[in-house]
């Protein structure tokens, strides 16, 4: 494919993730190689164009319009990345400008004054005179007259990971301010400005930047001889006109290709969010009104599953809904046959008194449940307990124990998931901390583990055949018998349960729950047969949300690459 066709029908492999800033790019890179435009041989070849430049210096050395320079060292084969055509040349920035300089630090103004540029106001679509600080007339007095701005200088960024490198065109709207030190001006001379823009934001020399700038203080720097030595293709100069034109025009078809594309995404994220409410707020039975039934939400959203969900974010967003609605009684339909949820609870209840009369841990009374007012929308079918009605509660308090290189596994906050127990990072603790740490009850299979805090609110099922201990902010849920580990765990992931830990939570930078307020937060109880129902179809809806995810990540991953090759192909040719 040529790179005039791939131009010509960019829009067909748009479709990965980064296309837009991708073409962009290329699009530098074409116009920079000399592939962006035809050349004319009847254009004047850049060396004479150089030529008559040295020459101009050269007068303008004599009539103290400049300051003589010294000369800059020839360019070596190795530094020339790639082929030019045969009327192009290569030579140095400082070449082909009359002005490279930094700007200087001014003093500042405390009110309002000239504004003076700095890096923050250099951005890649143009300058930002809106978060230029002001400069004092005093201070603006003793910038030389050459340090004002002209029309047509070049702003180069010059100081700062992730700013350095930046570089916009100065307008005539934009003539007289000054810059201060970490702005770098290039004032070029007899060659078309803008194409020397297009090369200082091409991937040559922007992609490169931060790893060629030095700084004595952790601060990378473009430092003058970086600036002044940085070499430079150079086409004839109607050649750099032709360019400069032609990047202009793709640039702004890349503009309406990313106003359609997230004009697209958007109307898509509305559509996610209209399918998603209605079924997370839709009600079972007839429709009333305009509003659908949950049942018509979730054939609509199911239907169009593949082409509602194309980004992670959708993936999420339908993991959440999932939850929600299982929670909620909506996802597997109630069953009046089966043992009614009043004498489940009493067996939990039951059991309860039981283990309370031998562990002081155990709760024989009932609970009052804390958030009451926040309990969601449930079938008549279920019933409420709060979490020490349901499960004895098992935690660690006191200093951390020491920990060592190796020994028994220390399981903390950070490796309770949502889910999940990761064994990432390793911590552990030796024989003699674990048997004086570990008094209050050794995990068991199908316990529950809940972060309190560092971060509050992950829970995970005990499914580890090693032996470890528990850290502190992660609490052991023994369940009594009648709830579903599983069951219960998804419960505490969801929406509904999330939302009444986060308000009844404390602290302001790290939230955390204390168990005596854990203890007493309402949990929806099913009947026992319909949790294991809940449980596989959640187990089966969110195995397609996974492999709706794995689809996804496939598929962009050959876009990217489909891309990738197009272009590595375009550049060749």
């Amino acid at each position: 494919m040529s790179p005039k066709r791939l131009l010509q029908h960019f829009d067909q492999i748009a479709e990965a993730s980064d296309a837009v800033p991708r073409l962009r790019r290329f699009i530098l890179d074409l116009a920079v190689r000399g592939k962006l435009v035809e050349q004319n041989p009847a254009d004047e070849p850049a060396s004479e164009q150089l030529r008559r430049i040295e020459a101009e210096k050269k007068q303008l050395v004599k009539v103290n319009k400049i300051l003589k320079e010294k000369p800059l060292s020839p360019i070596e084969e190795a530094e020339i990345p790639f082929d030019t055509p045969q009327n192009w040349s290569w030579t140095r920035l400082r070449n082909v400008a009359s002005y490279i300089q930094r700007g200087k630090s001014p003093q500042y103004a405390g009110g309002e004054g000239r504004p003076v540029i700095s890096q923050k106001c250099v951005q890649w679509d143009g300058l930002h005179l809106e978060w230029a600080k002001a400069i004092t007339p005093e201070s603006l007095e003793s910038y030389e007259a050459i340090r004002f701005l002209r029309d047509g200088d070049l702003l180069w960024n010059s100081t700062g990971t992730g700013t350095i490198g930046r570089v916009v065109r100065v307008g005539q709207s934009d003539e007289g301010l000054v810059c201060d030190s970490h702005v770098t001006v290039v004032r070029c001379l007899r060659v078309d400005e803008r194409f020397i823009c297009i090369w200082l934001r091409s991937d040559h020399v922007y992609g490169t930047i931060e790893e060629r700038a030095a700084g004595a203080t952790n601060q990378v720097e473009l430092t003058a001889g970086i600036a002044n030595n940085q070499i430079t293709p150079i086409p004839p100069l109607p050649e750099q006109h032709r360019i400069v034109a032609k990047v202009d025009e793709l640039m702004a078809l890349c503009d309406e290709l990313e106003a359609a594309q997230q004009k697209r995404e958007r109307r898509r994220d509305r559509l996610v969010a209209a399918a998603l409410n209605a079924l997370n707020n839709g009600e079972v039975g007839p429709a009333t009104g305009s509003h659908p039934t949950f049942e018509e939400s979730a054939r609509f959203y199911f239907k169009h599953l593949p082409r509602l969900t194309t980004r992670p974010e959708h993936i999420q967003q339908l993991r959440q809904t999932i939850l929600n609605l299982a929670v909620r009684g909506k996802l597997v339909p109630q069953d009046p046959k089966e043992e009614p949820v009043a004498a489940l609870l009493e067996r939990i209840d039951q059991e309860r008194v039981i283990t309370a009369k031998t562990d002081r841990r155990a709760e024989a009374g009932m609970q009052q449940l804390f958030a009451g007012d926040l309990c969601w929308g449930v079938p008549p079918t279920w019933g409420w307990r709060s979490l020490a009605d349901l499960a004895l509660f098992i935690d660690y308090r006191g200093k951390t124990p020491s920990k060592t290189s190796s020994g028994i596994r220390l399981i903390t906050a950070k490796n309770v998931r949502r889910g999940f127990i990761n064994l990432e990072p390793e911590e552990f603790i030796t024989k003699a901390t674990y048997d004086s740490w570990m008094t209050r009850g050794l995990p068991q299979d199908g316990d529950i583990l809940f972060s309190t805090e560092a971060p509050m609110g992950n829970a995970a099922v005990v499914r580890l055949r090693e032996k470890f201990g528990l850290a502190q902010r992660v609490i052991n849920f023994r369940l009594y018998g009648g709830v579903d580990s599983d069951f219960l765990v998804l419960q505490l992931l969801s929406a509904p349960f999330q939302e009444i830990l986060d308000k009844t939570g404390t602290g302001l930078t790290a939230k955390g729950i204390k168990a005596a307020k854990l203890k007493r937060l309402p949990i929806a109880v099913p009947p026992l047969a319909e949790q294991h129902r809940i449980v596989a179809k959640v187990d089966e809806l969110l195995a397609i949300s996974d492999d709706l995810e794995s689809h996804l990540t496939s598929t962009a991953t050959t876009r990217r690459q489909f891309l990738e090759a197009t272009l590595s192909e375009a550049i060749a040719l």
